[in-house]
Order: structure tokens, then C-alpha cells, then sequence
């Protein structure tokens, strides 16, 4: 299955990782977010390799966008990410005050208009590359410094490759709790579905064990399918199942937590992972049979719900909503 584009909805402040397989999968994801910024009217930022940048401008002007304009009218901004690192990195370590004043500078001319700012980085990626991964999870820690100093939001990517392994297990760890959410392929789910015969469109992002992040999957979900055209009561009811099943496992179970969307046939499941076992609800045949007051609501108005527990650990909780209309017909192309 062709890897279609794949609109990331950050707000303001937040700071998003994607794990992506292939450049395809990269430049699919990144196009569309930086062109929101050209159709928002906001300013973006790129710190990337030669090759991706020239992969992201291509894309911006496949979609209409004038990349020479926005530059010279300081709506585009786009550096080497190897060469920007080098102006804050000396004798191998990070420089806190040149980091600030170079990556701090970029962010503040960018924000001189007024316009809301959304940067794209990819030097923690080099980092981790390179076998500096203390180094990489350093600079994760000041770019959400800077954001604290500054309005801006962030996407950062890091080739999936990179990450895997048991020995990088604890780094991958930190690298997602410093963001506000993570973004995974499904690139190998969707190339299953298709040896299967299956059409199916799958939405995976995972958030940390924070009272906010409830509130950023329901916003990441609407606003997501909201980029594609579609709202109301559907798009309502989803993000209400979103708000429920996050808000449970933050409160609850006091964890982090996975949400996966797919939608095949018409039938849209929502799935929310979390670390905590299932303890006090009664579960029989994998249906949940005595929900409490937020899981009624679920009970209310979704077609099927259930939970089980996972081998390793942990539970998920699932919904089943019927999801008909053109999302059906462009299945492969929802996802954040």
C-alpha cells in the first residue's frame, strides 16, 4: 500500500515525535504539517538534512505553496541540521547559552511577525545516530526549555531503525516522556492489511501520564479529522470515547498511555492502552459487564466495547462506533 500524506495536528506548545521507517513515510508526514503553517498563515521552521529539506520544499510546492516568497518574507525558515548543531556543540558537548542564542535566535526572528511559529527538527535524530544518545535526550530537554520561554510548537522525527533494539529500551523511554505525544508508523500494520486483502487506516499516537494529555489526544483526533472535512455528531462522538478512555487511564491507572484508530468496513475501532491490569471490573468473554459511570456513557454510544488484558502487562480498552460517509472511501489517508 502506497504511503499516503498524513496531516499531524500540533497545537501550540506541544512537542510531537513521529518514528518513521522510510524517507517516503517522513516526507508524507512533514509535508502536511508544514503546509498548514502556509495555509494558517504561521511560520515554519525546518532543521533538517539537504535531502529532506529539498524532499519537504518539493512537497510545499506540489501543494501550491511559493517556498522563495515565503522565505524572503520571513514566513519559511530552512536550515542544515548538522551544520546548526555545530554552532551550539563544542568539543562534543552541548553549549546551553549557544543553543539558546542560536536555535533561541531562529525561533524569535521567526516570531516577529506575530504569526504563530511551528518548527521541524531533526538534529537529536543526528545525534542519536551517531551514538550520542545522552546527547540526544540533552537537546530534547532544552528544546522543551525554549518552549517554555517561547510559543512555538515541535515535531521531531527519528528513524525507527535507530530506536530499536533492547539496548536502546530506557533512552526510548526518556526520548517519548519528553513529549507531548509520539506519533508511530503503521506502515508495517498497513503492509499486514494488505497481504491479508484488508483496507484499513490505522491512527496510533501515545501520551504521557499527564492531566493534559486527555485533552491533547481528544484535540489531536477532531482537529485531525477535522483538517479532512469532517465534523460534527461522528467526529463528536469519537472524541468523546478519546476523552473517556485517555481521562481513565491518566486518573485510574495512573499511566501513560497508547491510542490506536482504525477504521475498516465502515466500523471504527478506538483502542486505548495503558500499564494498570484490569482489577475491579469484571470482564467476561472480554466484555466489561458492570462499566462505571465514564464507561457507561461508552456503553451508550458505541455499537460494541470490551477489555483485556495484555501479556506483558497492562489492559486495553476497546470501542466499536459505525463510521460510514467519504472517511470510508479514503480510509488510507486518515491518520495524525
Amino acid at each position: 500500500m502506497a504511503v499516503q500524506t498524513q496531516d499531524i495536528a500540533v497545537e501550540s506548545c506541544e512537542h510531537v515525535v513521529k518514528f518513521y521507517e522510510d524517507d517516503t513515510e517522513l516526507v508524507a508526514t512533514v509535508g502536511p504539517y508544514l503546509a498548514t503553517a502556509a495555509r494558517e498563515d504561521e511560520v515554519a521552521i525546518v532543521i533538517a538534512s539537504e535531502t529532506h529539506r529539498r524532499a519537504f520544499e518539493a512537497h510545499l510546492e506540489a501543494q501550491g505553496s511559493d517556498v522563495l516568497k515565503a522565505t524572503a518574507s520571513g514566513r519559511f525558515f530552512s536550515r542544515d541540521a548538522a551544520t546548526t548543531m555545530a554552532a551550539f556543540i563544542t568539543d562534543g558537548k552541548i553549549d546551553h547559552d549557544a543553543f539558546h542564542e542560536v536555535i533561541g535566535g531562529l525561533v524569535r526572528e521567526a516570531s516577529e511577525s506575530g504569526r504563530p511559529v511551528r518548527a521541524y527538527g531533526e538534529m537529536v535524530a543526528l545525534l542519536w545516530d551517531a551514538g550520542d544518545v545522552l546527547q540526544a535526550i540533552e537537546l530534547e530537554i532544552l528544546w522543551n526549555d525554549l518552549a517554555g520561554e517561547l510559543p512555538f510548537s515541535l515535531f521531531c522525527s527519528y528513524p525507527a531503525a535507530s530506536v530499536s533494539g533492547s539496548e536502546h529500551a530506557e533512552a526510548l523511554h526518556r526520548v517519548c516522556h519528553l513529549h507531548s505525544s509520539v506519533l508511530r508508523s503503521s506502515a508495517e500494520s498497513d503492509r499486514r492489511d494488505a497481504a491479508n486483502g484488508e483496507v484499513k487506516s490505522e491512527v496510533m499516537a501515545e501520551f504521557p501520564a499527564d492531566p493534559q494529555s486527555p485533552g491533547r489526544a481528544r484535540r489531536l483526533v477532531v482537529r485531525t479529522l477535522g483538517e479532512r472535512g469532517h465534523n460534527g455528531a461522528p467526529v463528536e462522538n469519537i472524541a468523546l470515547v478519546v476523552s473517556e478512555l485517555a481521562t481513565n487511564a491518566v486518573l485510574h491507572a495512573g499511566s501513560s498511555f497508547s491510542i490506536r484508530l482504525r477504521l475498516a468496513s465502515g466500523m471504527l475501532r478506538i483502542a486505548v492502552e495503558d500499564s494498570s491490569p484490569l482489577s475491579v471490573m469484571e470482564v467476561e468473554d472480554g466484555l466489561i459487564v458492570h462499566p462505571g459511570h465514564g464507561l457507561g456513557v461508552i456503553d451508550a454510544i458505541c455499537t460494541r466495547w470490551g477489555a483485556e488484558n495484555m501479556p506483558g502487562g497492562g489492559k486495553v480498552i476497546w470501542a466499536e462506533l459505525p463510521y460510514e460517509s467519504e472517511i470510508t472511501e479514503a480510509s488510507d489517508q486518515l491518520s495524525v
